[in-house]
């Protein structure tokens, strides 16, 4: 394959060491694995990548992280981050659909992969050091100052990698295409690089490191972009209810001091007082998630009523209900309510894992694990899916199964060593002769992958 500083990465390549990253990286204490978040995410960068014509296949994956700051960031292989601040700081649906649209555009046209493959000695010097932390994590470490290594340091070299002004404006005309044609509203790229600008500026000189700094705004990109919106017909987009939800849980979500939560909840009542419609119900959820955390199960409940006043529902009002039942031991309760949201909301992650919880508390265990299998041949790379369905298989001491499962939930988490470990177990637990080879191959397989990386991360180390 050559060297990694001579070559062009390949993109099953470039995967790989995305894939390596991401599973170091669920571990940092920063990502967000909450499943609303995610699915919404992921979805809306799948329905922009669509619109791609040079993406012919690419994986795209969309993730949030805990950070009140106004960022983003491209990874190898697809994968983006969001910083929940971008969510709460965008007015429109159709402006953080203007930034993944971007990070999509540096991910087809391939910056990313040249970027590392042309990198400074700076850059090369941070993948040096990301590649040295990950293969600390394979070698089995469950320190989770690798999850922030990999996710910092990997954003670092995203820094780094300084992005010509033609590759920015490349990444904006492919945005503002899969934007047009993804029926998002273009004209939300021009009111977020206006944000972005004013808040670079009120930044200045602070050592900011947020978006603009790592994409800088020239007048250039902005007029570019001006220009487009003037020749194509445009028209306002009704922004998806999800977004509203989303955007208030992560403002409650991203807080990380007594301070910053206080903050956080003034803003939501301003808005459960002043704004109207699903503006009004997202803001009362997002205090109805603030009171839940804080375990205040009456003020939750008393906020949820007031997010449902004139008919108003959806799947994170759902969910936030059924965990509420849950957590105030009303497990029927629960179990009802989810049964209803699942037949109202059948492809929501976040309603899906609620009812196999509930299933579980109202000591359902072999229902749980009927509706855990059908989930997982839905959503495959869920982790939590897995670990639930381990729960409930060492409930009904199907032991090896169990282990099976959870072994599953390692291996998509990033924790290799510990998949082989479990498989291992399995196997002397069984003395089934097609079940021990069935383990013996997947054991194997899982081997040769540690091994793989390995060599992979040793490459970009050296």
């Amino acid at each position: 394959m050559g060297s990694a500083s001579s070559a062009e990465l390949s993109p099953a390549l470039e995967r790989t060491l995305g894939d390596a990253i991401m599973e170091q990286g669920r571990r940092d204490p920063t990502y967000i694995s909450d499943p609303d978040v995610n699915q919404y995410l992921t979805d809306m960068g799948r329905q922009l990548v669509e619109h791609a014509p040079s993406a012919t296949g690419q994986h795209i994956s969309v993730f949030a992280i805990k950070d009140a700051q106004i960022n983003a960031f491209a990874l190898p292989g697809g994968y983006i981050g969001i910083n929940s601040g971008l969510v709460v700081s965008a007015r429109s649906e159709s402006e953080l659909a203007s930034v993944v649209a971007h990070e999509i555009g540096h991910v087809v046209q391939r910056h990313i992969a040249r970027g590392m493959t042309q990198r400074s000695q700076s850059s090369g010097v941070m993948m040096a050091a990301l590649a040295g932390a990950l293969l600390a994590a394979l070698a089995g470490s469950g320190d989770l100052a690798m999850g922030v290594a990999a996710f910092g340091q990997a954003a670092a070299i995203d820094r780094q990698l300084g992005f010509s002004r033609q590759a920015e404006q490349e990444a904006d005309r492919s945005g503002f295409e899969m934007m047009r044609h993804a029926g998002y509203d273009p004209r939300g790229m021009v009111r977020m690089f206006e944000q972005l600008g004013n808040a670079s500026r009120l930044n200045e000189g602070m050592g900011d490191g947020g978006y603009a700094s790592t994409h800088p705004l020239s007048i250039q990109r902005m007029s570019d972009i001006q220009n487009r919106v003037r020749e194509v017909a445009t028209a306002p987009r009704r922004d998806a209810d999800d977004f509203w939800y989303i955007r208030a849980k992560l403002r409650v979500a991203q807080a990380r001091d007594s301070q910053a939560l206080r903050n956080a909840i003034d803003k939501l009542q301003l808005d459960a007082q002043r704004a109207t419609g699903v503006e009004q119900s997202a803001a009362w959820y997002g205090l109805a998630y603030a009171a839940w955390q804080r375990k205040d199960y009456a003020g939750a409940g008393r906020a949820l009523n007031s997010a449902r006043e004139g008919g108003r529902d959806s799947a994170q009002l759902a969910s936030l209900t059924i965990s509420l039942a849950l957590d105030q031991g009303e497990a029927v309760r629960a179990r009802e309510l989810a049964d209803a949201a699942w037949q109202r909301w059948p492809d929501s992650q976040g309603i899906a894992l609620a009812r196999a919880e509930a299933l579980q508390k109202t000591g359902q265990d072999q229902q749980a694990v009927a509706f855990l299998t059908q989930l997982i041949a839905q959503w495959p790379e869920l982790p939590r899916l897995h670990q639930l369905q381990a729960q409930s298989y060492e409930r009904l001491t199907n032991r090896v199964d169990a282990r099976r499962s959870m072994a599953t939930y390692y291996e998509l988490t990033g924790a290799l060593p510990t998949a082989v470990e479990v498989l291992q177990q399995a196997r002397s637990m069984s003395k089934d002769f097609y079940v021990q080879s069935e383990l013996d191959v997947r054991i194997r397989m899982l081997k040769e992958r540690l091994k793989a990386d390995r060599a992979l991360l040793e490459r970009f180390k050296s």
